[in-house]
């Protein structure tokens, strides 16, 4: 089933089904399996470019190597921008967590360490939610992957819906008035 709000197409999926995630358990696979990089709008690929400088301290030394000689993103099959990677695998901007071998965003470090103004591709920040831009709609949709079993465990005994636990990259990327009408939404479901 599909709801609209403004220019969205909303899988009901993303009401009903529950994720919380679990870096205890899955160690940050989604930035390491799969099989291309973060999509990345336009406007992060400049906001990137215009910061490497501050984010490349945050980074591995793989991860580094890869950027200086490919560059920090690529372009996918369908002429998209998506970050690079490492040996066909991990995230360039990925580093691993001494401590806890937890997979990290070099970006979103350096956006917490306050040395630049961004966070983290939206693409990221609204994982399990995927995106598509068409012309005249864009289609927001949950995607299981059997990597963030433990997410949906977890979630599941929360009871947190996926739009609820990805309140802030939903209000960044829509507005909060989007979310508040998903909220709206969510109880029309519920009552159903």
């Amino acid at each position: 089933m599909l709801v609209e709000i403004e220019d969205k197409i909303i899988s009901t999926d993303v009401f009903s089904e529950a994720f919380v995630c679990d870096l205890s358990k899955c160690h940050g696979a989604c930035c390491v399996e799969g099989d291309g990089g973060a999509p990345l709008k336009d406007k992060e690929v400049t906001l990137i470019q215009d910061h490497l400088q501050k984010i490349k301290p945050f980074m591995n030394k793989k991860g580094s190597e890869a950027i200086a000689n490919d560059n920090f993103f690529y372009l996918d099959e369908n002429d998209e921008p998506a970050t690079q990677l490492v040996d066909k695998k991990e995230c360039a901007f990925v580093y691993f967590d001494k401590k806890s071998n937890n997979a990290m965003c070099s970006i979103e470090t350096a956006y917490k360490a306050g040395e630049i103004p961004f966070n983290k591709p939206i693409s990221c920040h609204l994982y399990p939610i995927r995106t598509k831009d068409f012309n005249e709609f864009i289609a927001i949709n949950y995607e299981r992957w059997d990597i963030c079993s433990a997410a949906c465990k977890l979630g599941s005994s929360l009871k947190m819906p996926v739009f609820k636990f990805l309140k802030e990259p939903l209000i960044r990327a829509y507005g909060e008035t989007f979310y508040q009408e998903m909220e709206a939404i969510n109880d029309e479901l519920k009552n159903k």
